[in-house]
């Protein structure tokens, strides 16, 4: 691979045909730490809480008068509810829920596809995956894509810090982990609770995601005790109700609420944390943020993600070096990154995941590919597209998210999705679109003579278009 095609595709998220290779490949990756725009008009139009929050107003609504309809009366027509309406009212609210996160994953798309900054966008793609929440638990579904767009965007090149206390108070993240009921054992509330009868607990999903996930690492310098002890300081991280009606607080929103917040102080890896109230958990997640084991667990990600499965340990102790330096400034971390010779080798170090490989393809073949028509068949038909490749977008299924190495992608079953995904996308491709030309420009001296050959000799343009959509320049990076 030549300098400027391993910024446009190891680095960057694929060439463009309307776009030169960079004269100097590493100078272009830092100017879009200037030219990164956080929240671009395709994510501005779908950034809708208002409506988010209805939909699942109105869901939650429908399900109460789903499980209430054998017995209930309408108050205005005094006419018994039918268990085919409710069920009409708990589908329609679905549906509702399930077009905000198809708009979501279409204005992630259209912003990759059309970015002048991709390196900057595989950077958030790359944080949205370590912050992983998972669209397969319903309460998450429409708020995804609400994670990546309000708590990575604005804090990739900014201060770590600053972005997992963003995530952490996150609808998104506090829905998928169990945390917004959480309740201190010595609370005000569990002691309400328990003089009713009713029991409420501590929940350590989320604390221990953090730690085990976003921070410091499995198997690192940290006990069982010590995950307790953090659970407890996050208790009373919760939101606003849905159906909340004060004037002052917008539902859905991260809040604070003392009574549910375990009283006292904690002691996590030795030491004491003695201020109580929201300031114990942030001061908790600050120590965490700036941990050597938190260092050494990102350096590694973002140097397989770089530079390789098996990433260099030179590049490692580089990016964990600058990292201790700047205090998690991730700007520094990611100059640091473009200016090591481990991510510069010439031959490909990463098998494409289907993200990364479709949206590759489309800015090969320019906006226009994406498709046309009524934007909610459009999000949706994106939304199965990745569906098929067996990468949903925000459904890992797990709080560790997609993984990022080779072999995850790289099965029989999975290439044979990808050549038949190419045969129909070639079949749509614009006749414009010469794939010879197309071919050269994206790729340049990097294309090999068989991928070359193979284009030259297939029997009309709409094969030779496939065949590039699985060539190894494409596949890999």
């Amino acid at each position: 691979m030549s300098k400027a095609s391993i910024a446009q595709n190891r680095f960057g998220l694929g060439a463009r045909p309307d776009h030169d290779p960079p004269t100097d490949p590493a100078a272009w990756l830092k100017t879009q730490m200037r030219t990164y725009r956080p929240q671009p008009e395709p994510i501005r139009a779908v950034m809708d809480r208002d409506g988010i929050v209805d939909a699942y107003v109105a869901l939650q609504t429908a399900q109460r008068n789903a499980r209430m309809a054998p017995s209930m009366e309408s108050a205005e027509a005094m006419q018994p509810l039918s268990p085919e309406a409710g069920a009409n009212a708990v589908r329609a609210a679905n549906v509702a829920i399930r077009q905000q996160y198809e708009a979501q994953v279409a204005a992630r798309i259209s912003v990759a596809v059309a970015s002048d900054a991709p390196f900057i966008e595989r950077l958030v793609h790359f944080w949205a995956n370590h912050f992983a929440v998972s669209v397969d638990k319903q309460t998450v579904l429409g708020w995804a894509g609400m994670l990546e767009f309000e708590a990575v965007r604005p804090h990739v090149l900014g201060r770590f810090e600053d972005m997992l206390i963003a995530v952490e108070q996150h609808p998104a993240m506090l829905r998928f982990l169990d945390q917004t009921q959480s309740t201190g054992p010595e609370s005000r509330r569990a002691k309400r609770a328990a003089a009713s009868g009713q029991q409420r607990g501590l929940n350590e999903n989320l604390a221990r995601e953090i730690m085990e996930l976003h921070t410091l690492g499995v198997r690192t310098g940290y006990s069982q005790a010590d995950v307790t002890e953090f659970a407890r300081a996050l208790t009373g991280w919760t939101l606003v109700a849905a159906d909340s009606q004060a004037a002052s607080v917008a539902p859905g929103a991260f809040r604070f609420l003392e009574a549910q917040h375990e009283p006292g102080e904690r002691t996590i890896m030795g030491k004491v944390y003695t201020k109580g109230g929201i300031e114990q958990g942030k001061a908790i997640l600050i120590d965490l943020a700036r941990h050597p084991d938190t260092a050494h667990h990102i350096a590694t990600k973002l140097a397989r993600h770089f530079a390789g499965d098996n990433p260099p340990a030179s590049l490692v102790t580089r990016l964990e070096t600058v990292w201790h330096d700047s205090d998690g400034d991730l700007s520094q971390v990611y100059a640091a990154l473009i200016d090591a010779p481990e991510g510069w080798t010439e031959d490909p170090v990463k098998f494409r995941t289907p993200w990364e490989w479709l949206i590759a393809i489309f800015r090969a073949q320019g906006e226009a590919a994406v498709g046309k028509g009524d934007t909610a068949q459009v999000a949706r038909r994106l939304s199965v597209m990745f569906d098929q490749l067996g990468q949903p977008i925000w459904r890992p299924g797990s709080p560790a998210g997609y993984d990022d190495i080779s072999a995850s992608w790289a099965g029989a079953d999975a290439l044979m999705r990808r050549v038949e995904m190419a045969q129909r996308l070639a079949s749509r491709a614009s006749s414009e679109n010469d794939p010879r030309l197309l071919a050269k420009h994206l790729f340049g001296p990097t294309l090999s003579a068989n991928t070359l050959q193979s284009i030259l000799r297939a029997a009309e343009p709409r094969q030779s278009m496939a065949l590039l959509m699985v060539a190894p320049e494409m596949m890999r990076r």
